[in-house]
Formats: C-alpha cells, structure tokens, sequence
C-alpha cells in the first residue's frame, strides 16, 4: 500500500446535525491527506432512509465550507472520478458484491419474520445467553442454511422478504493493526451475523462502506471509536471479497467526552453547560427546536479548527496556536490519543480569544462599524478602527466588540457603583475639578500629556494614584474595567473628554 496514494474519506449520515465530535473527525481526515498530498473525500452514507432528516445533507457541506475543510471531490465539492458519492445513487452496484459473497458462501438469505427473531431473543435470554444471530442459533433459524435449495428458490420468486447476513467463522480470532490503538484481537464467538443488504436492494453500513471504499481506493479509514466494534467484521468483509491486499488502515480516533469527562460529549452537556456541540446553528425540521451553532455564538472557523485539532492530539510541542498550514505540517496520526478527550468550554473560548487578537485592525473593524450603523451612529472609519484597536485585547468574541466597547460611542449616564461606593470621597470632586481644568489648557491632547496633567491633579491634592485610576475610568466610561484609559481618552478627544467628566461631576455629586 505504500505505492497507492493516499484517499481518505469523511461519510457521515444524514440524520441530522454534525456533531462537533464529527467535525474533528473531518478535520483529521483533512489534515491526514494535505500532510501526504492525498485526496480527501465526502461521501454521504444515507443507506438507513428511515433516519435521513430533510436539511441534513446541506448543513454538512455548509459546516465544511464554513470551516475551510475542503474536501477534493464529493457531494456539494464537485464529482471526481468515482461518483456518484452519496450511497442511495450507488445502490445497483451493492447487488453484486452480495451476490458475490452469497456465491463463494461467506453470506446467506435469512427469512425471518420480526416474530421469529423475538422469539429467539426469548428463548436465549431464558437460557441466560447472549441474544444474537450466530454460527450456534443460524442453525435453528430460516435461512439458506437450513431450508433446502428449492424452498430457497420459491422464496426469492415468491419475493418474499428477506435479509441477507454474512456467515461469521464459528471460533476465529480476527486481528489487525489500527494507527492509534495498535493491535485489536477479536474472536468471531464474540459476534453475529450481521445484516449486509435486504431485500428492498438496500445495502447496510457495513458492507456499502466496504465496497465504496475499496471502488474509491481508500488508503486510509479514519473515524470515531464508535466504529472500533464493527472493525472486525470489515476486516472479514474484505479477506472475504478477495481485497485483503487493498485493505486500508484503519484508526479509531477519540471520544469526545463531557467537559466532567464521564461520557461522550452531547446536545444535552451543551444546553445544560451553555455552550454549542454543533457548528452551526440548527432547527429540527419537525419540533423546530433550535440548537446553537459555533458560527453563531460568535467563534470564528479558524479558531474551532485550532480548538479542535486540540481534542485528542497533540503536537509533542508547548505551540497551542497553529494555522491550518501548521497543522497539515505538524499533524500525525502516532500523536493522537486512544484515551477520550474531555471538552473545555474555557479553553474553547480562549482560543476564540487569541484569533480574535490576530485578526488585523481594520478586518475586525469593519464588523463593528455594522454595529455602529445599525445603532444610528456615525464616526469614521479612522476612529472605528483605533477603538477596535484598543478593546479587541479585552474581548473573545466578535460581537463584544459593540458590547464591551459601547461607551467609545455612547457617553455614559450610569456610573458603576460599586467602584463609586468604595472610591468615591471628599476629594473626588476637587480631583475631577482640577483634571478639568489641566485638560482644557491642553493643546497638544496626547495620552501622554493627558497622563501627565492627571499627575499633577493627583499630586496637587495629595491623592494617590492607585485609589483614583479606576474611578476616572468608571467617569469616562461608566465600567470599571477596560482598555488603556489615557489612549482611550486620546481617541475621544478633548472637547468629549471634558464633557464626559463632567457629566460624572454632576451626576455623582447628586
């Protein structure tokens, strides 16, 4: 396998959202291939037409393009030589592998009403046995093992309903290497017989996903641990239908656990911890519930993509912050962990926090201009882009920019009380008097003069500095914390300066 190159796929279901956990999932494929100048692919498994959730195909494509985790051929991403890739218009080609299987007597017909199947279920749990379809209770069942050719023949003419399951070896130990896991040893007494295509022509996971890997040179199978019980089987699949040698690797990636660590991380830890397991925001067809999105909460794609590669990997170094390019070069699969990887929602909103920080003046600017229009406000752009300057170093989000930074446009008219309470005294006023009049003999308004005329307010009345600087703050701007205050008093320059403080003046003192 050394010679092919690298094919990797994301295939998930249709049958609702992405969960952020599938996410990761794509990214890894992603990171994978770009590391080995390989293909990355989007196949749709939609075999189970009984779960398929109208919407949730395009929200997986958009999720994808919103992330920048491009694959190179796939459903919404352009047909490239093995299309179709969605599995419900590949469904005439599945017959033919069954038939295969059926043929060289690695699978049979199974005819089983749901009565039958219950009442085996009983009969074994009574016996205080595993309930499943094995080597042991096939024999005792209606199947092409037990009724004759002829009664087989009638049947399938008849078109009667029936599944078709692969024949596991009765004692046999399966075992193969995965990348992250190392060797995996499983014994066929262990398994049963699973379910490979019924009679409406539609295969099952299992065995479309073999045959579509196989027909689209998949090199290397990447996907959550979920899937690590089912491995095993895949690996018979492909011994079976003669692919052995083209048997792509398999690596069983991570849970994602709960942010306590006790359990894979779901809708139901997200609502009940406030934060979204989805990456963008969703609304179930049918309850038109709404469950919140990353795009919308406000983090910015390459952050998630930073968070997420984070959730089960490493890269051996102290570098928390990488572009997507510095991960395709970092990336490999011997650093990711076999062990679950507990979700921060701190740590999340810390990396959101740095990429915001990157993000250049002038990019994040014009996101806050929107807000300043929308609120019927006018400033240019100059100003805009030096107050998202200083308030960008104190936000996580995008969207704090107008929230945390509302006073650089609005005066204020409410003063934070606590810090008037506990700073607020006789000399207070006499402070903010003198500052006054220091400031209007400006001419030169720079944040170092400023300062400088704030000294000298200070030292005149023999105040110390640390017990009065949170209070001018809170007269400037209402909030008792914030960006540096002389620049910030700089920007609103001297005439609105003045009025702001003394507007503090005259409110407080009442």
């Amino acid at each position: 396998m050394t010679d092919r190159k690298v094919r990797v796929r994301f295939a998930p279901s249709p049958t609702g959202p992405l969960h952020i956990g599938g996410v990761r999932t794509a990214l890894y494929n992603y990171l994978f291939a770009k590391k080995h100048g390989g293909d990355f692919i989007l196949r749709i498994e939609d075999t189970d037409q009984t779960r398929f959730v109208p919407g949730a195909e395009e929200y997986i494509i958009e999720s994808l393009k919103w992330l920048g985790i491009t694959p190179n051929e796939g459903i919404g991403f352009g047909d490239g030589p093995y299309a179709p890739y969605r599995q419900s218009n590949r469904k005439p080609m599945y017959r033919d592998y069954v038939k295969q299987l059926i043929d060289s007597g690695h699978a049979y017909y199974a005819f089983d009403t749901p009565e039958d199947l219950e009442a085996m279920r009983e009969r074994l749990k009574a016996s205080n046995v595993d309930a499943k379809y094995d080597a042991i209770t096939r024999t005792t069942m209606r199947n092409s093992l037990t009724l004759s050719e002829d009664e087989v023949t009638r049947l399938l003419e008849r078109n009667a309903d029936y599944v078709v399951r692969f024949k596991l070896p009765r004692k046999e130990e399966v075992k193969f290497h995965d990348e992250i896991r190392g060797w995996v040893t499983v014994n066929t007494s262990q398994m049963d017989d699973k379910v490979l295509f019924k009679s409406d022509g539609m295969p099952t996971y299992h065995l479309a996903n073999i045959v579509d890997d196989y027909l689209m040179r998949i090199t290397h199978v990447i996907r959550g641990e979920e899937w690590l019980p089912s491995a095993p089987l895949h690996v018979l699949l492909y011994r079976s239908l003669g692919w052995e040698e083209v048997m792509p690797k398999f690596a069983h990636l991570p849970l994602l656990l709960k942010p306590e660590g006790n359990g894979k991380l779901s809708k139901r830890d997200g609502d009940r911890l406030g934060f979204p397991v989805f990456p963008l925001q969703w609304q179930d067809p049918t309850t038109k519930e709404i469950s919140s999105g990353y795009r919308e909460v406000g983090y910015m794609p390459e952050a998630v993509i930073n968070l997420l590669a984070f959730l089960g990997w490493n890269p051996g170094t102290p570098q928390e912050i990488f572009s997507k390019e510095e991960l395709v070069a970092a990336f490999t699969i011997d650093r990711v962990s076999k062990h679950g990887a507990k979700f921060d929602q701190n740590k999340a909103k810390w990396f959101n926090q740095q990429y915001v920080r990157k993000t250049d003046d002038k990019t994040l600017a014009a996101e806050l201009k929107k807000e300043v229009l929308a609120n019927g406000l006018s400033f240019s752009d100059a100003y805009i882009e030096k107050a998202t300057s200083l308030v960008k170093e104190k936000i996580g989000f995008t969207k704090e920019l107008w929230t945390m930074g509302v006073y650089f446009f609005i005066n204020p008219t409410q003063y934070d009380e606590a810090v008037i309470t506990k700073r607020w005294n006789e000399k207070s006023a006499i402070v903010l008097n003198d500052l006054i009049q220091n400031l209007t003999s400006l001419n030169d308004f720079s944040s170092s003069n400023i300062e400088e005329q704030y000294n000298a307010a200070l030292t005149k009345n023999d105040v110390a500095g640390k017990d009065f600087l949170q209070l001018l703050r809170v007269c400037l701007t209402g909030v008792a914390g914030g960006p540096p205050l002389f620049e910030m008093a700089e920007l609103f320059g001297k005439e609105n300066t003045i009025l702001r403080l003394q507007n503090a003046l005259n409110t407080i003192k009442k």
